[in-house]
């Protein structure tokens, strides 16, 4: 429900924009039946999910028209019927070839009567599939829909990085005001750490000197948020103590601020 929330007023903030929503499974449920215009979700569809065909055309007669067509077979089911075709696909920083099928259907229990296509993929099993993805954007193509899926994995890594180094996830509140504003607030500096390494604090030599200080990790080729947090504090803790007698900024100091800032309002 708050996930909801914050998607509309997402829409209501950004009239005109399409906002499309990625999720895992556990942000799939009966409260996202009837999204607002211009809000796709894509998801991962769960193995014994009940899928039924398009509602037909109405006959005609009188009485309420049927919502929801014959209730499809299983999904393992499905996708050992299914006609697989070959797709390139740039997920997680390569380019690959899958298998994927595309079937549109309904998932009542979810979506309710809007339409959805369901996109079962084999990478590696050559028979069945090995996850299958849903979404309500019935104009993306099949690799779109494997690719914006991928594009989520981003935000795990970020969160695992917030709590394990950040400090996010030391915040030990009981209060409801606190528990509100405290994880919100390490996640908004965190951010702000890696905008400013990203404007203002990068060097092509960081890497070279991270790899001085662990020679046996040859495979480090981007700094790491680790690499960026230390930075910064090395950074902070420099202008924190001058031997000379306190000075107004500098320009190239003030610049540094103004880029930071920039960033984030943009």
């Amino acid at each position: 429900m708050l996930a909801r929330r914050l998607v509309e007023a997402l829409a209501v903030a950004l009239p005109g924009r399409m906002l499309h929503v990625v999720a895992d499974s556990a942000y799939a449920g009966k409260v996202l039946r009837g999204l607002p215009d211009g809000v796709t979700w894509t998801t991962r569809l769960r193995s014994n999910a009940s899928l039924y065909e398009l509602a037909p055309r109405r006959t005609g007669k009188r009485g309420r028209p049927r919502l929801k067509g014959a209730k499809l077979a299983s999904l393992a089911n499905l996708a050992g019927s299914a006609k697989f075709t070959p797709t390139t696909v740039t997920r997680y920083g390569t380019t690959t070839t899958v298998s994927v099928a595309v079937i549109r259907c309904l998932w009542c229990g979810v979506f309710g009567p809007q339409a959805v296509q369901v996109v079962p993929v084999r990478d590696k099993s050559k028979t069945g599939y090995d996850v299958a993805l849903v979404t309500t954007d019935l104009a993306a193509r099949a690799a779109q829909v494997i690719e914006r899926y991928a594009s989520r994995w981003s935000i795990e890594v970020a969160i695992e990085d917030a709590k394990q180094i950040g400090g996010v996830g030391q915040a030990r509140n009981r209060l409801r005001s606190a528990v509100e504003r405290t994880v919100p607030f390490a996640l908004a500096v965190n951010t702000l750490a890696v905008c400013w390494y990203a404007t203002a604090g990068h060097h092509p030599d960081d890497v070279a000197a991270a790899r001085e200080l662990a020679p046996w990790y040859r495979e480090k080729t981007q700094p790491s948020v680790l690499d960026m947090l230390a930075k910064l504090r090395r950074v902070i803790i420099a202008a924190q103590y001058r031997h000379e007698d306190p000075q107004p900024p500098t320009p190239q100091e003030i610049t540094i601020l103004r880029l930071a800032w920039e960033d984030v309002a943009a």
